[in-house]
């Protein structure tokens, strides 16, 4: 039976599960959710300070009673984050998760 951080030929079984193809591809899933999300997030929030830095009058239109363009951009960065939570969870469930399991077994076999 081995133990965590064993060494074994080639390296530790995490070295060994890294050098995978499994892996690998279980890495470029995660990878090809969270870099372009991260990016579309960063750009959508960089626009929100810039029309806060050079749009004022625009973000201090009223929509209804005190309600202005900002707070709703605003509020909007909430819903967005909320929005990105979710498809991420929804994403790992069906996608990650699965692929993860099995390769975990798959490690957990050979103890």
């Amino acid at each position: 039976m081995s133990t965590t951080g064993e060494r074994r030929a080639g390296g530790t079984i995490y070295q060994q599960v890294q050098a995978t193809p499994e892996f690998g591809d279980l890495r470029r899933r995660l990878r090809r959710f969270v870099f372009p999300m991260s990016a579309l997030f960063l750009i959508w929030y960089l626009v929100y300070v810039l029309l806060a830095s050079y749009a004022p009058a625009f973000m201090a239109t009223r929509l209804a009673g005190n309600f202005t363009v900002g707070l709703l951009i605003g509020l909007l960065q909430f819903v967005s984050t909320f929005l990105i939570t979710t498809l991420y969870v929804r994403f790992a469930d069906r996608t990650l998760d699965p692929a993860a399991e099995r390769l975990r077994h798959e490690i957990e076999g050979e103890g």
